[in-house]
């Protein structure tokens, strides 16, 4: 079994990212992105992914990256969800990336420009898709694609997007070839858009269904990263919060009717941190990744919403104002809750793995 406890260069790693993040992406800024025609700070995703080297964390040394694991990436996860930092780090470090290493050699230059971040990539598979699950693809029709394909995260800012074809092909196809539609997201820090396909031209890169799988499955398993950062946010924020604010001349934490709920929520984001860890630790070993990740994908979602909620609540009317950023948190963990499947999605692929279905 493995030491899902962190490691000191992955605690060395939290602290060096969180401390950019404080620096370079406080709340009302991407409070005010959000609200723009442009979520995305493409000046935080350069710092990160050329100066810090983050974005080719999963890819080995030898084709252009940093040779690190998951559990690093996972790390970095929890730290952008905390700030919930508008960047396509989910889209393009890992699930692009895992796309592409999936492919044998057919993308390797495209892997050297994931890594070093001048290229960013997206999967254009609906981000609500779960990793068994079917997955939408266009007509390829002699080396021209067609057709359209919906929910693609982070597709606005994609250089590159990579495309599952009928013909059973994963293809690379440049942002200026297709037409990105925004679609309406909770969640605008992580736009979403409609893709375009009209006889695009595209370079086959490897087999689709091996390459989406993949993806997805790590997507889905490092999700729970950015879910256990969102949910120690609003813990650590709201408990801070109801150490200050007084009533009847008391800190209003010392009721014990708050103390229980926050007990409660603690529990519950400890218990998601080893979810995650495990997820991770999985995913970097190979040793039961599908559970691992569907049990982290089962437990993610509703703590991270619950913790948004809480969060939100104990915070009174000023958790209700518009500028505070637990909206920020909430409005992440709710979409969170339907990327790369449902949780009641991943308790069904989970009964059927460890073969204990309903009756």
């Amino acid at each position: 079994m493995s030491d899902l406890l962190y490691s000191e260069e992955e605690e060395a790693l939290r602290a060096a990212v969180r401390d950019l993040l404080t620096d370079h992406c406080d709340t009302t800024s991407v409070l005010a992105r959000a609200e723009s025609d442009a979520p995305h700070d493409p000046a935080l995703w350069k710092t990160l992914a050329d100066g810090m080297g983050l974005a080719g964390l999963l890819i080995p040394e030898d084709r252009g990256g940093q040779g690190a694991t998951h559990r690093e990436a996972a790390v970095v996860l929890e730290e952008l969800g905390r700030a919930v930092a508008p960047v396509p780090y989910l889209t393009s470090a890992v699930v692009a990336t895992e796309a592409l290493l999936a492919c044998a050699d057919g993308g390797d230059l495209l892997l050297d420009r994931l890594a070093s971040g001048r290229v960013i990539g997206a999967l254009a598979v609906g981000l609500h898709t779960a990793p068994g699950a079917a997955f939408a693809a266009v007509r390829a029709d002699g080396g021209a694609l067609h057709g359209e394909l919906t929910g693609i995260a982070d597709a606005a800012v994609a250089d590159v997007l990579l495309v599952p074809a009928d013909d059973g092909g994963l293809y690379a196809v440049t942002a200026d070839a297709v037409t990105a539609t925004p679609q309406t997201s909770l969640d605008l820090t992580r736009p979403l858009a409609r893709v375009t396909l009209d006889a695009a031209q595209g370079r086959r890169v490897g087999d689709a269904e091996p390459a989406v799988r993949r993806a997805l499955r790590a997507g889905a398993g490092l999700l729970a990263s950015e879910q256990l950062g969102v949910a120690e946010w609003a813990l650590t924020e709201t408990v801070r919060y109801l150490k200050d604010r007084k009533q009847f001349n008391r800190p209003v934490g010392g009721f014990q009717a708050l103390k229980h709920r926050l007990a409660q929520l603690w529990l519950e984001v400890v218990n998601l941190r080893a979810a995650a860890r495990a997820a991770a630790d999985a995913l970097a070993t190979g040793q039961d990744t599908d559970v691992s990740v569907t049990v982290a994908q089962a437990y993610a979602a509703p703590v991270a919403v619950r913790a948004a909620e809480e969060a939100l609540q104990l915070h009174g009317g000023l958790g209700m104002t518009w500028e505070h950023p637990v909206h920020l948190r909430l409005k992440r963990a709710k979409a969170d809750s339907i990327a790369y499947g449902t949780a009641g999605a991943h308790r069904e692929a989970l009964a059927d793995l460890v073969d204990l279905r309903a009756p």
